[in-house]
């Protein structure tokens, strides 16, 4: 209708830009489902140059560590500094790139040297990415099994790995 398009045009240009500039994000969101042994998470990856360099290695293919009995952990051919925001206590669900050991680490539940009540990584960490899904999955894998990361494309991220 005529009306429409009216109201449309109507739209401050800041708001109608605001929201093509969601549109554009949305749709260049980057996801990567990380498969260890039998257990498969979802990701969402963030804006930083941490998760800007893995996605450029993808595929990644390595070996799965364990560190106590709540972080797993593999090695990357990435190699990143440490960012500004890096950290040792992650909440549930994020995921890390420790850079003085070209690893990727997921904590799942307290390692070694967690206090009562947090997720504490063994070093300085960068997080790059967010699980969609539930990270205690990762309680099933045992060290020496065959980890990878992929990127997802389109309905794939939708479904369940």
């Amino acid at each position: 209708m005529p009306t429409d398009i009216l109201r449309q045009s109507a739209k401050p240009p800041a708001a109608r830009q605001g929201a093509e500039r969601a549109g554009r994000a949305a749709a260049a969101a980057r996801h990567v489902v990380i498969r260890a042994g039998r257990a498969a998470i979802r990701a969402r990856l963030l804006e930083t140059a941490t998760a800007d360099r893995i996605w450029r290695a993808l595929p990644i293919f390595s070996t799965a560590q364990l560190w106590g009995r709540g972080e797993l952990f593999f090695e990357t051919p990435v190699e990143s500094g440490r960012e500004r925001g890096a950290r040792t206590i992650v909440t549930r669900g994020e995921i890390a790139f420790a850079p003085d050991r070209d690893a990727i680490g997921i904590a799942f539940a307290p390692t070694p040297t967690s206090r009562s009540g947090e997720l504490r990584l063994w070093s300085p960490s960068n997080v790059w990415a967010e699980a969609l899904d539930d990270v205690s999955l990762l309680q099933k894998v045992r060290p020496g099994e065959k980890v990878e990361v992929r990127r997802l494309e389109g309905e794939a991220v939708m479904r369940q790995p």
